[in-house]
């Protein structure tokens, strides 16, 4: 499914047949079963009854499905291997207990950069200076049709770091730019737990406390244990993009088909900012991230957004992004620069006093303020 999901073209297509298939031997956690053959580990490891955790929690689970987050990692004939793409071979020796390895993680990067991301701290943008050093992380629960960084999303293919080698490389470019901060982005960070963790235990180490440390998410999966433990691993710049207020405008946004797991996902973004903004605002720099296409949204969403917002505190940075023409979406317009200048302005009517909207000129901040 992982070219399925990653093709920009749809050009693969699923199709539902019924035919007698081979039957092989493997073995997992020292039992032997009988599985079908053609299938990946992670199906059958479903076929033998195996229960995988939930995604956003320390244990195996089956978060991005296409091979970027190294979640679903297990060990498979003595070696850690994605179960989600991984085929199932005769013979094969599957071990589930993978606690006491070091996670794996697709990374992009590190570069520079000048804007940075939705929680960056506005005032600390020059447009001159680069004010982050950043990474980008493979994989992502969500299957926006217009995902703005799909080459990074849908990675299978690059070499995998461990949170102490992404840490690392990325502290590195912070020290060779002299950087205010570091990031980290994606596709979507939070799917593999205990490798964002560490990263961040180690990055904070690496980089000193007067860096600040940068997470940028979608939030679908920022419970508040979750947030806590990112925190004291030293975490102090959160980004959540819950995108929406309404179910269906997220569905249409997200491309997801369970409504019921996209009003889930859509709350818990939303609570992600509630709790980070309760517990700590005063450890926490905290910055909120909608998206504008008037294909995917309405003005009117845009504004009950910002009404949700201000009524948690109208100083909250919230910055809009302008999605443009991508992935399967390129039939989209990207908005115009006044399009977006007046989403910043009913926000703004909304009460909100920190709105930075993206355009294709660069981004706007408070007092029509411009970094290029």
């Amino acid at each position: 499914m992982a070219c399925y999901w990653a093709c920009p073209y749809e050009a693969r297509y699923v199709t539902y047949l019924t035919k007698r298939v081979e039957r092989i031997n493997i073995r997992v956690d020292g039992v032997e079963y009988e599985v079908p053959s053609g299938i990946t580990v992670a199906e059958a490891l479903k076929v033998v009854g195996y229960g995988f955790s939930k995604p956003g929690s320390k244990g195996v689970s089956l978060s991005c499905e296409t091979g970027g987050c190294w979640s679903c990692a297990v060990l498979i004939d003595g070696r850690l291997e994605r179960s989600c793409i991984t085929p199932v071979k005769d013979g094969m020796v599957v071990s589930t207990d993978v606690e006491g390895l070091e996670p794996m993680r697709i990374v992009h990067g590190p570069e520079p950069h000048r804007v940075g991301g939705k929680a960056t701290p506005w005032f600390e943008v020059d447009y001159s200076s680069y004010v982050e050093a950043a990474i980008w992380v493979a994989g992502c629960d969500l299957r926006c049709p217009q995902c703005q960084n799909y080459s990074v999303t849908y990675d299978n293919s690059s070499p995998a770091l461990t949170p102490r080698e992404a840490a690392r490389t990325l502290a590195a470019c912070q020290r060779v730019y002299g950087t205010r901060g570091v990031a980290v982005s994606g596709g979507e960070p939070t799917l593999n737990r205990r490798w964002l963790v560490e990263f961040f235990k180690v990055l904070s180490k690496l980089v000193g406390p007067r860096v600040r440390r940068h997470l940028d998410s979608n939030g679908t999966l920022l419970t508040p244990d979750y947030v806590d433990e990112l925190v004291e691993a030293g975490c102090n710049n959160i980004g959540v993009e819950p995108k929406a207020v309404n179910v269906e405008t997220y569905m249409r946004i997200t491309g997801l088909s369970d409504r019921e797991q996209a009003a889930r996902y859509l709350e818990t973004s939303w609570r992600a900012v509630e709790y980070i903004y309760d517990k700590y605002q005063d450890r926490v720099y905290l910055g909120v991230g909608l998206i504008y296409n008037s294909k995917l949204i309405s003005v009117e969403e845009i504004a009950e957004a910002g009404r949700r917002i201000a009524s948690i505190d109208p100083h909250i940075q919230v910055t809009v992004l302008d999605y443009f023409p991508a992935f399967r979406r390129r039939d989209l317009k990207r908005p115009s620069v006044s399009e977006m200048l007046r989403v910043k302005r009913v926000l703004e009517d909304q009460g909100l006093k920190c709105v930075i909207v993206q355009t294709s000129i660069g981004h706007i901040g408070p007092g029509d303020r411009r970094a290029p």
